[in-house]
């Protein structure tokens, strides 16, 4: 069997063994590592998951996602519906400060804007409404209140990165211009780039992380 043909196999295991992908209308291919996702599921957080899932797997090096969300008869939402819905579900959400993040919703898609002053605030946000029902998509555009002090913004990532298993301090890098962060070198999956990735936003101070970090 091909290493393409293993990677494929991998990834369809995963979903297998993911209960929150629904596989049975996903497709996948391999190519070099990069593995593309075609298709349909019946919600945006079964999409999510997919990729989530497939970045997950060892010798993926990038995801192509091209599935496509096609509502049931009875998931589907007015944006208004939608808005309503959204609204009151980040205002019950501990998480999210009051107030901070807008809602606006356009034939299913939501776009998030506003201010909070962490990463995970931002994060908390999106993961509220990717489940509900009617949404096709979303676009988290909510921002990170910039700090004062972030003189030592790059010694504290590299500290966290190399208190995880995950990284080699010869390999990964990180430079900080006032809050943006630059994160560069070498990984071995795409989960390690997306976790050294949320490693970058949790630190106090980051307003925006640039990941040039490559899979190998």
């Amino acid at each position: 069997m091909s290493q393409d043909s293993q990677l494929q196999q991998a990834v369809l295991a995963e979903f297998d063994w993911e209960p929150s992908v629904s596989a049975g209308h996903i497709g996948v291919t391999a190519n070099a590592g990069v593995v593309t996702l075609s298709g349909h599921v019946d919600s945006y957080a079964k999409k999510h998951a997919a990729e989530a899932a497939a970045r997950r797997v060892k010798g993926v090096k990038a995801v192509a996602e091209e599935i496509e969300v096609r509502l049931a008869f009875d998931a589907e939402r007015s944006d208004e519906e939608i808005a309503s819905a959204a609204i009151e579900r980040l205002a019950w959400n501990v998480s999210v400060p009051k107030d901070s993040v807008q809602v606006r919703v356009e034939k299913g898609w939501v776009t998030l804007t506003g201010q909070v002053d962490w990463w995970y605030q931002k994060e908390a946000a999106e993961i509220d409404v990717r489940p509900l029902h009617g949404v096709l998509g979303v676009s988290n555009q909510t921002t990170i209140k910039p700090r004062v002090d972030t003189a030592d913004l790059s010694d504290d990532i590299m500290h966290a990165l190399h208190r995880s298993w995950f990284f080699d301090p010869n390999t990964v890098h990180v430079r900080a211009d006032r809050g943006k962060v630059i994160l560069t070198g070498t990984v071995q999956s795409p989960h390690e780039r997306q976790i050294a990735g949320q490693t970058a936003w949790a630190a106090p101070g980051a307003t925006e992380v640039e990941n040039d970090i490559i899979v190998v």
